[in-house]
């Protein structure tokens, strides 16, 4: 077949560079749009990513509201007794001087008693030889009288 009159081959190669053109732009328009599919399946992954650490982060919140909430209630039951210990040592400390002030008074006591069993003792020991020497007397009485009789 001979080519017809009007045949242009410069027309025909043009034609042929926009068709090449085209099929690198179309390959060219699938790379992107290929990227951009990676790009999203990417960006959907780190959201994903993103919500799982953020319902983590609410769960652990969530965890330490309750803890906190724990430890004030015990905190709150804790205010009286930390105020009957504050008395307990302001009792202690009032206790602590009574004693401090009775001791001469207790050491004064264990000195007399002391001196008590000691006078006690050396009366007892006097009464003995009181005793003594009035049974002895009373026998040499009784042995003159008898001696006469």
């Amino acid at each position: 077949m001979a080519p017809p009159d009007n045949f242009d081959p410069y027309l025909h190669e043009q034609m042929g560079r926009l068709l090449a053109g085209m099929e690198a732009v179309n390959k060219s328009i699938e790379r992107l749009e290929e990227g951009a599919r990676r790009s999203e399946d990417k960006a959907t992954d780190s959201r994903a990513v993103v919500h799982r650490r953020m319902d983590e982060l609410v769960n652990r919140v969530a965890g330490v509201e309750q803890v906190v909430a724990v430890v004030k209630e015990d905190v709150s039951e804790m205010k009286p007794v930390t105020e009957d210990v504050r008395h307990l040592e302001e009792d202690a400390e009032k206790l602590k001087a009574a004693v401090k002030d009775m001791k001469p008074v207790t050491d004064d006591i264990k000195r007399w008693r002391l001196m008590g069993i000691g006078g006690l003792t050396v009366i007892g020991i006097g009464g003995m030889a009181l005793g003594v020497s009035f049974a002895d007397a009373m026998k040499r009485i009784a042995s003159v009288l008898i001696g006469r009789l």
